[in-house]
């Protein structure tokens, strides 16, 4: 069982570990919204120069549930934890781009989801399916910056990592688009 391993692991982590007192405010000033792709996790603070303790970072699936959660997410780490821009970084390769909506559906059915909830809901807007990496980091900036919680003077940049080369594109930077 995972939880096991994770204990385990958590115990060596425990016996190396030196504790630090920490803030929690982000020392860079910075919040991220960003995908949960397994593979940023180890990767992408340091391909951004970010350490522990450095942004807020958000998480979910393809960075692109712009949703309540999100928003108000972005709006703690501006107004209750400093937080002065807002980085959105989506990523090359993302599984959200490539939702197979008929297998999704059925997997869901055979784990026992109600044949009437998935026909209430539109299930590629609800898992957060996106039509392309760079166009869906664009949407995100625009919807987190049409937000009436978030104040204008904050830049909401986008950005684009390669996960397999590690190179970051600007896409918008604060409140210009470069995407052509």
């Amino acid at each position: 069982m995972m939880l096991d391993e994770v204990m385990k692991n958590n115990a060596n982590f425990v016996k190396e570990f030196e504790p630090k007192k920490m803030s929690h405010i982000p020392q860079k000033k910075l919040a991220i919204v960003t995908c949960m792709d397994t593979r940023l996790t180890g990767f992408l603070e340091p391909a951004m120069g970010i350490g522990r303790g450095d942004a807020k970072i958000i998480k979910n699936a393809g960075n692109a549930a712009v949703d309540r959660d999100v928003i108000r997410s972005v709006a703690a780490a501006i107004y209750a934890l400093g937080a002065e821009e807002v980085m959105v970084v989506g990523h090359y390769d993302c599984g959200m781009a490539n939702v197979d909506q008929e297998k999704l559906e059925n997997t869901m059915k055979e784990r026992g989801v109600d044949e009437k909830l998935l026909s209430d809901i539109d299930l590629k807007d609800w898992i957060g399916a996106i039509d392309g990496e760079e166009e869906n980091v664009v949407e995100v900036v625009e919807k987190i910056k049409e937000s009436p919680f978030i104040p204008e003077d904050v830049p909401i940049h986008g950005l684009i990592i390669d996960l397999y080369e590690g190179k970051i594109k600007v896409l918008v930077e604060g409140n210009i688009t470069q995407l052509h």
